[in-house]
């Protein structure tokens, strides 16, 4: 059962979303060569406390960050690390999320760390894209699946590998919540999408095999095959006349 909001709800939304969309920003600004995760890490979470909000990674069972910081084979849940030095030629996924007046959203950007090869940016590019592609797809009356289509079908046309052991979800008052929204999916199957339902949608690519594995610190995530991987995702609201971006900072 999805839930459907309310728009007094769906105004708090609002709110959280714009703690995250803020810290993405902000994360922008300050991936360059040199800086560590955990620097990354401690910058988001000042930012999320100073709007009020609380970071939604950060202990939720047992994560110790406030941002998940994937770097380069790294698909999802990367632990900032004192000593995770980025260099030029890396791409890094942050992941990150926000509690404020009882809700949430939760949305990840990836970047690239200097000079990128043309391959990791063809990577974060169509990873953006197809994010793009699914909430175009996002209205009311529509199908889920739709969007998970859309996801699907721009990857493969990039001869790009499409993760399916992780997917988007609900969201509102918890992080997680009904449904899942894999990044693959038939068009005109899954739940028909009302008004007020939120959603975070988020594709996870990879250059290589969309098989991954996950590493003994149980966490990170990465590629089989060693491939870089990118992560964007946004926290969506149905509408009436068909979605908005509650996490958007662009």
């Amino acid at each position: 059962m999805i839930e459907v909001k309310n728009e007094q709800e769906l105004e708090r939304m609002r709110a959280a979303g714009k703690v995250t969309a803020a810290v993405l920003k902000q994360m922008t600004e300050l991936v360059k060569p040199g800086i560590s995760t955990l620097e990354l890490d401690k910058a988001a979470e000042k930012t999320i406390r100073s709007f009020g909000a609380t970071p939604l990674f950060l202990g939720y069972y047992g994560f110790p960050g406030s941002i998940c910081a994937s770097v380069n084979e790294e698909v999802v849940h990367g632990i900032p690390k004192k000593d995770r030095i980025l260099k030029s030629g890396d791409i890094i996924s942050i992941d990150t999320g926000a509690r404020l007046d009882g809700f949430c959203s939760d949305a990840a950007i990836t970047l690239g760390v200097g000079k990128v090869s043309e391959e990791a940016q063809k990577l974060m590019d169509v990873t953006k894209k197809s994010l793009y592609k699914a909430i175009g797809q996002i209205k009311p009356g529509r199908r889920l699946g739709d969007a998970q289509h859309a996801v699907e079908t721009f990857a493969m046309q990039h001869n790009m590998g499409v993760v399916r052991d992780y997917c988007g979800h609900g969201i509102g008052r918890n992080m997680h919540e009904e449904p899942n929204i894999p990044n693959f999916g038939k068009p005109g199957t899954g739940p028909i999408l009302e008004a007020g339902m939120t959603l975070a949608i988020e594709p996870m690519l990879t250059a290589g095999t969309y098989k991954v594995r996950e590493l003994d610190d149980g966490w990170t995530v990465v590629t089989l095959d060693g491939s870089y991987a990118a992560h964007f995702e946004h926290t969506i609201a149905v509408t009436a006349n068909g979605s908005e971006i509650l996490t958007a900072f662009e």
